[in-house]
């Protein structure tokens, strides 16, 4: 029988061997850390992106940032005395984990820019918390309770206002860019559903595999098709690109996977509807990009679901 998220919660808390609750509460609050660094150091993301796409095309760009990370969490994970060897079980899940957590991710939602705003493919792109609860029913068995849905809603809401200025006209010339950003947002949210639970191996690891081989066909379809200009990188622009190698493409990565281990998927990609909104947040303090009554609106409604999403009974 299906059983509601709060159900299967209380049956974990009353089953019994188990961590005490001062346990289950303090890595629930290292989750919902985790959760926060992440969307933090994504939406920062789009203002490095901002530059550095004013000198090396997205796919590249990406690419190369991830590969660079990888090499540097693994040279991490070696530091620590973690094993980077897979086990041969684990392959399959490895690689549909890196299609679905990174290459479908960052390489689906750049290449939607090039037929669709920057608006348009947010709007489209953060309707992954919808996939992920919908997911989350038949994989997982939790379905969604009337407090999940609340908070979908309103974080919905609030990226709906936020982008609401933007004139969405799915043409023809627009379908390519429409099922790129819809494939990044179905991908993602099946591997947030699917990778609750954590590969067989260490995590700097994990991550480590997952960001190279998701992101090395990034850079290999970058090199074939984008024809990316070496020279025309600015000081501003690899400012952005290191940025974007360290923490995005890194550390971000890490605290995704650390959030993914300790919070319920409907949670943690509820949360990650203050990408969005952080990210303009920056914009308009950082690039003076406008900020008004319809961006306050966006961050109450976006705020109060993210909160109503990662509170406890």
């Amino acid at each position: 029988m299906t059983r509601s998220l709060a159900q299967v919660e209380e049956a974990e808390l009353g089953s019994l061997p188990g961590p005490p609750p001062a346990d289950r509460r303090s890595e629930r609050a290292v989750g919902i850390a985790c959760l926060l660094a992440t969307a933090c150091g994504w939406a920062l993301n789009w203002v490095a992106m901002k530059f550095l796409l004013q000198v090396w095309p997205p796919l590249f760009a990406r690419g190369l940032a991830g590969v660079v990370a990888a090499a540097g969490l693994a040279l991490v994970a070696v530091l620590l005395g973690q094993s980077l060897r897979v086990p041969r079980a684990a392959t399959p899940r490895l690689l549909g984990a890196a299609f679905t957590n990174v290459f479908a991710w960052m390489g689906f939602s750049s290449l939607c820019m090039q037929w669709v705003s920057v608006g348009e493919g947010a709007l489209l792109v953060y309707t992954m918390p919808i996939w992920a609860t919908i997911f989350a029913w038949p994989v997982l068995g939790t379905r969604p309770t009337r407090r999940g849905i609340a908070a979908l809603l309103l974080g919905v809401a609030g990226i709906g206002v936020l982008l609401g200025g933007q004139s969405f006209a799915a043409g023809s010339g627009q379908l390519p860019g429409v099922s790129l950003a819809l494939g990044a947002a179905v991908l993602f949210a099946l591997g947030t559903v699917l990778n609750g639970a954590p590969l067989p191996l260490a995590p700097v690891a994990s991550t480590a595999w997952q960001v190279g081989l998701g992101c090395f066909p990034m850079l290999l379809l970058g090199l074939a098709f984008e024809q990316p200009q070496f020279g025309a990188l600015t000081p501003a622009g690899l400012g952005a690109m290191l940025y974007m190698t360290i923490f995005p493409m890194g550390v971000c990565y890490l605290t995704w996977f650390g959030a993914l281990r300790r919070l319920p998927p409907s949670a943690a990609s509820t949360g990650m509807l203050l990408v969005p909104l952080l990210g303009t947040l920056t914009a308009a303090a950082l690039l003076d990009e406008p900020f008004g009554l319809r961006q306050a609106l966006s961050m109450v409604l976006t705020l109060s679901g993210v909160t109503l999403a990662l509170r406890r009974n």
